[in-house]
């Protein structure tokens, strides 16, 4: 590609297209507004300088653009270049273009991805957007997450065992077919994997279907050992499908030496030989990083997670006071994260502050639901200068549970003397700091002198020993949270925490405009891409709105701006 940037419009182009369009579209719209955004300089490391001339870095990063914009296909987006004489507007074709061949789109994403340049349109936007003061930093943001589906068949371990020997079988023909056909007997290997294995019906007996994971279970081995023995080209390993099969074999198949030093291969059972845990269990061998989970009783999926930040000021903080009441900013998205299905949402709180705050549009209010936050995020947050507005889980303890419990609430700490003291206004004996699951914690023992007699003690512990003992956290991570609890529970939180219902019509949207609830690839770094750009065209589609509906609005005067800032 040559780095040229987005060509001028042609002058006969424009003059059709303002006919056609008089009052023009998205696509015009961000040609006329957002074309630096789409200059070449920061692609240039991904494309070389040497070869024949082809197309501006900018043209399939804008096409791809509006091709989630409109959810399309690459074939359907080639199509609009050469047919729409909006987008011919936008990338600056003449109107007898012939545009490109679809399979451009691909390889152009497959350069990004190379180069780890998923995220980079979606940041330059952010940043031209912060640039223009629609996004500031000290305002108020929400995160949420929701589920997306990989695009991978869903498989049952019988029919990835199968499976998984048919792709790395599939790779070999095509790296190395002379050395495929001296090791394995491909005639026989051909009868059972030259179909695909979802592709007919399984064996409904279960004395068949044994029998097929028992073949399956010799001839994955038997490929193996063949792919390491010492007269093998070493490079054969290295086959990503070679690396697959080797990690489904293990978690399906269980092998050990019976009594005559042979070797034995049978199926895993889950109670009897264990299996991986969900976030290292494969569920396809075309897509290693899909991983199934679920959420509640009801959803269960194979894919990915995604989580999407956005601002949502009111008018009163951020950009939106910046620009005034009558020139409010739209609430645009920020952030865009994808991470493995079985990724808790807690583990994505840090990045997300992290890179808004690198951005500087880092938010002065954080909305999350109760996935996201801990003690610890709350407090590391609230030094950074980010107020995180989330509900705490609860104490589950059975004291709290219990309607006439003491729980930790009913006990006053003396942070100076080390001492807790009890509702029955007992002193604890013993203050030992500890380590708990990598964390710092403080075990607090009452004796057992103290606490046998207690007319208490059934509010307070059912323990053998029959003293209570209590585990805090670190002084500033239990006043955190002590507070934090305390006031979630009032009607002014519960009122102030209701806008983050609001980034659930974001989503709603990105699911509906972009098709985000599906992957359309395979792979954590090209899904992320995908992602990123969908979060990309849900802002340019957002600021369109937010174009059009200033231009259709009668201007105010500077007086009345200056009126609503000092009212504010």
């Amino acid at each position: 590609m040559r780095g040229a940037g987005l060509p001028e419009v042609p002058e006969q182009t424009a003059l059709v297209a303002a006919a056609a369009f008089p009052t023009g579209t998205l696509a015009m719209r961000v040609r006329e507004k957002l074309a630096e955004v789409f200059a070449d300089e920061p692609f240039v490391s991904a494309f070389g300088v040497r070869g024949a001339p082809g197309l501006s870095p900018g043209m399939p990063a804008l096409v791809t653009v509006l091709q989630f914009a409109e959810n399309l296909t690459d074939r359907q987006a080639a199509d609009m270049a050469v047919r729409a004489i909006d987008w011919k507007y936008a990338l600056g074709l003449e109107l007898a273009d012939p545009g490109f061949d679809f399979t451009v789109l691909a390889k152009f994403r497959a350069r990004l991805v190379e180069h780890g340049m998923e995220r980079l349109l979606f940041d330059r936007l952010v940043e031209h957007c912060r640039q223009e003061g629609l996004i500031g930093a000290g305002g108020k943001q929400r995160t949420d997450s929701t589920h997306v589906i990989s695009a991978v068949r869903d498989l049952n371990r019988l029919e990835l065992a199968g499976e998984s020997v048919r792709a790395a079988l599939e790779a070999l023909a095509v790296a190395a077919p002379s050395w495929l056909g001296q090791a394995m007997p491909v005639t026989e290997l051909e009868l059972r994997y030259a179909a695909r294995v979802d592709s007919w019906r399984l064996p409904t007996s279960k004395t068949k279907r044994d029998r097929l994971a028992e073949v399956y279970g010799q001839d994955a081995p038997a490929l193996l050992h063949a792919i390491h023995a010492p007269d093998a080209p070493v490079w054969l390993r290295e086959i990503e499908a070679v690396q697959l099969l080797r990690r489904i074999f293990m978690q399906t198949y269980y092998v050990h030496t019976d009594a005559r030093g042979r070797e034995v291969v049978r199926k895993r059972e889950a109670e009897v030989d264990g299996v991986p845990p969900g976030h290292l269990r494969l569920a396809s061998p075309y897509d290693r990083d899909a991983r199934w989970s679920a959420k509640g009783d009801e959803l269960f999926w194979c894919g990915y997670k995604v989580h999407l930040t956005e601002t949502c000021d009111d008018g009163t903080t951020g950009a939106a006071a910046a620009a005034g009441a009558d020139a409010q900013a739209p609430n645009l998205i920020t952030d865009v994260t994808t991470t493995v299905s079985t990724a808790p949402d807690v583990t994505a709180t840090a990045g997300i502050q992290q890179r808004l705050t690198e951005r500087q549009v880092k938010p002065g209010e954080h909305y999350l639901d109760s996935g996201y936050p801990c003690a610890e995020l709350v407090t590391a947050a609230a030094g950074e200068g980010i107020t995180v507005i989330t509900p705490l889980p609860a104490d589950h303890s059975a004291q709290a549970r219990a309607a006439e419990g003491f729980d930790k609430s009913a006990f006053r700490i003396d942070w100076t003397a080390r001492q807790v003291r009890c509702p029955e206004s007992r002193t604890s004996t013993g203050w030992y700091p500890v380590q708990q699951h990598g964390h710092d914690a403080i075990v607090i023992e009452f004796a057992r002198a103290d606490c046998s007699p207690c007319p208490s003690r059934r509010k307070c512990t059912t323990a053998a020993r029959d003293n209570r003992m209590l585990t805090l956290r670190p002084r500033e991570l239990h006043e955190t949270v002590a507070a934090a609890r305390a006031e979630q529970k009032t009607d002014t939180w519960q009122a102030k925490y209701a806008l983050r219902a609001g980034i659930e019509g974001t989503i709603n949207q990105a699911l509906d405009a972009t098709g985000l609830r599906r992957a359309r690839y395979r792979g954590l770094p090209k899904v992320s891409l995908q992602h990123a750009y969908s979060a990309t065209a849900i802002n340019v589609i957002r600021l369109d709105a937010h174009w059009t509906d200033q231009a259709r609005r009668p201007r105010t005067s500077r007086l009345t701006r200056l009126a609503h800032q000092l009212a504010a």
